[in-house]
């Protein structure tokens, strides 16, 4: 079996790329694990001074795997502690699609650019969950209006208004031209001082995966048992609109 996250090395920078292209590097219980795993070595190898976080295909990530009952709420919020607790700057690099847990990704990374192209929808309250696990990561940096806005509606935004939300550092027609002067700047930077700086700035966050990263796991795992997710999940999977759909 093909890895379902490929890596490489140039000039202290590591590259982790999601290849999973099956079910659009959605969040299967593989993935998540094989990631964790990855971004867990980088932060011990001494001769890594950042991660950036991408992807192949035209998206970055699709969200949960519906597919896999293996893939749990509990294994993401490892996931995402993992990218905000790294000592080494971690920096999403999106030229595609990111729906539901592909925004709790970038949102859990230090920065995070994407190409004109690239479209984000908190897809879950239209399959009958919430973005709940997400929210750890998310909530502390988004603008409120737009997360009230976002989350309620399901919409499809573009990175223009990815970056004004808060979700983005910034968005280009070439994703490499907004992150290359990042990443040539973490190469400046001293290891130490780096990660002291990063927990400087991800006070907030880690302040909110300390007090409600339980609840927030069960709450999706409730979520996800009801059956108005089942019915939005079904529907999605068959492609058709789910009952309420108006």
């Amino acid at each position: 079996m093909t890895a379902p996250v490929r890596r490489a090395d140039e000039r202290g920078v590591r590259t982790l790329t999601l290849d999973s292209p099956g079910n659009r590097n959605a969040l299967s219980s593989t993935l998540m694990r094989v990631l964790t795993e990855e971004l867990a070595a980088a932060g011990e190898a001494p001769e890594v001074r950042a991660v950036v976080l991408t992807h192949t295909g035209n998206t970055f990530c699709a969200g949960a795997d519906l597919t896999d009952p293996a893939a749990t709420p509990a294994a993401l919020v490892e996931l995402l502690r993992g990218i905000v607790e790294l000592p080494k700057p971690v920096a999403a690099r999106v030229d595609g699609h990111a729906r539901g847990g592909g925004l709790g990704l970038v949102g859990a990374c230090d920065v995070a650019v994407a190409g004109a192209a690239s479209r984000f929808a908190f897809s879950e309250v239209r399959i009958g969950v919430a973005p709940a696990v997400i929210s750890l990561p998310l909530l502390p940096r988004l603008d409120p209006r737009a997360a009230s806005r976002y989350y309620l509606t399901g919409e499809v935004f573009d990175a223009e208004q990815a970056t004004r939300a808060g979700l983005l550092t910034d968005w280009h027609t070439d994703v490499d031209t907004a992150l290359e002067p990042i990443t040539d700047a973490w190469r400046r930077c001293a290891p130490g001082a780096l990660a002291e700086a990063k927990h400087l700035v991800t006070a907030e966050v880690r302040r909110a995966f300390a007090r409600d990263a339980d609840s927030l796991v069960a709450l999706s795992a409730r979520l996800f048992g009801t059956a108005e997710a089942r019915e939005g999940m079904t529907a999605f999977l068959e492609r058709r609109d789910p009952p309420w759909a108006r």
